[in-house]
């Protein structure tokens, strides 16, 4: 199993599940790595809309003083900036009439990755509500190319190994498209797999969320 700092961002959520289970590497090691791409990738990805490194060092820290709760504990996950995170900014896009909004709950898939012990690493970018209007995320296999939207943020930090899984959101094909595009895999579950609340409407009878990930065997971990 692979343990190098410099390629520990590369790690498949499988890959790097095993090996955090195995105790072979920590989850701050892993963390530092994605948020090292991240450092490296960013200004020209821009894939996040919002990364505070110590609070996720800080999380990471303390998921290896803990026992393991699962396959997910210490995984680094991006979350898509239309759920509500009690401790990021929440924007639903870049409109300025939510700048500097800071929810006081979890959306309720957060708060399942909270439980199961993952590093929440950042917000991911979206489209503006989770609609058409694009944002400024790059697909990072061409840069002078879209990464579909609306899980724009999401589908890019995972293609380019900044995280190893991210949350998504769908209406009719807004985690199915960017995974597409970006060449990962994607899910959209079946509506009210988990509970919708605390995250920006688009029409709650399609509403779901899902994950963006590298294959069909890391969504399979994760669901």
């Amino acid at each position: 199993m692979r343990s190098d700092m410099t390629i520990l961002n590369e790690l498949s959520l499988r890959e790097a599940s095993r090996s955090l289970m195995a105790g072979t590497i920590s989850s701050e090691s892993l963390t530092r790595s994605c948020l090292e791409r991240i450092g490296a990738r960013e200004n020209d990805v821009q894939a996040w809309t919002y990364i505070d490194s110590e609070l996720a060092l800080q999380q990471a820290r303390q998921r290896d003083r803990e026992p393991s709760r699962g396959p997910l504990h210490g995984i680094p996950v991006g979350i898509k900036d239309v759920l509500d995170t009690f401790d990021m900014p929440t924007l639903w896009g870049d409109s300025e009439a939510y700048a500097g909004r800071r929810p006081q709950r979890d959306a309720p898939i957060v708060r399942a990755l909270r439980d199961a012990g993952a590093v929440l690493l950042g917000k991911t970018e979206v489209s503006r509500f989770g609609f058409w209007w694009p944002s400024k995320t790059r697909n990072p296999l061409a840069l002078d190319r879209t990464p579909g939207s609306s899980s724009s943020g999401s589908a890019a930090a995972v293609a380019d190994h900044m995280c190893p899984l991210a949350v998504g959101t769908q209406t009719g094909g807004s985690i199915i498209r960017p995974a597409a595009f970006c060449g990962l895999a994607g899910i959209k579950p079946s509506h009210d797999w988990i509970a919708w609340r605390n995250a920006r409407d688009f029409a709650p009878s399609f509403d779901v969320a899902g994950w963006l990930a590298r294959d069909v065997a890391d969504l399979q971990l994760a669901f």
